[in-house]
């Protein structure tokens, strides 16, 4: 594989990432009252409007509130500092890892942004199936699913020379 050295692209995934994640929570809170849902296809996706004060899923939404805070801001800011760390480990091994890393960054930046803004995390993008929904989820969200996916497959596609040992 061909050596790969600029950190153009996952910059510029994490630029992209955090301006689209902001955009498109700024609609929704302007826009949109909290709770506030308006079906898109009716019987599978709802744009809505809530706010998650916990992780992935809620967890820890319980916690008190300040130790909450410092809590996943720090997880935030170290999940940052992997990225960083990642690229000086990966970038040599292929573009599939930029992009991934850029990804990952992108959407731990545009949660830890509103974490630091508004103590919780806006989340807007609801599927569902009947009763039956998907946690709401927003794009900073959807970059790291995504970034972690295509790390999986670089992973997969283009092992380490270590590994091959």
């Amino acid at each position: 594989m061909k050596k790969f050295e600029s950190p153009v692209i996952p910059l510029a995934w994490l630029l992209a990432v955090v301006v689209f994640d902001q955009l498109t929570k700024g609609l929704v809170m302007a826009y949109f009252g909290l709770y506030e849902l308006q079906p898109v296809i009716p019987g599978l996706f709802n744009l809505t409007y809530l706010t998650n004060t916990g992780a992935a899923f809620g967890m820890l939404a319980g916690a008190q509130s300040v130790w909450r805070q410092v809590f996943f801001v720090g997880v935030a800011v170290a999940a940052i500092g992997v990225m960083v760390f990642s690229y000086r480990q990966f970038h040599n091994q292929g573009k599939i890892f930029a992009h991934a890393i850029g990804l990952i960054a992108g959407g731990a930046v545009g949660n830890l942004i509103d974490r630091l803004r508004f103590g919780a995390v806006v989340d807007f993008l609801d599927f569902y199936v009947g009763t039956h929904h998907w946690p709401a989820f927003n794009v900073a969200d959807s970059a790291i699913c995504v970034g972690v996916g295509l790390f999986i497959l670089g992973s997969i596609l283009y092992p380490s020379q270590e590994n091959e040992k």
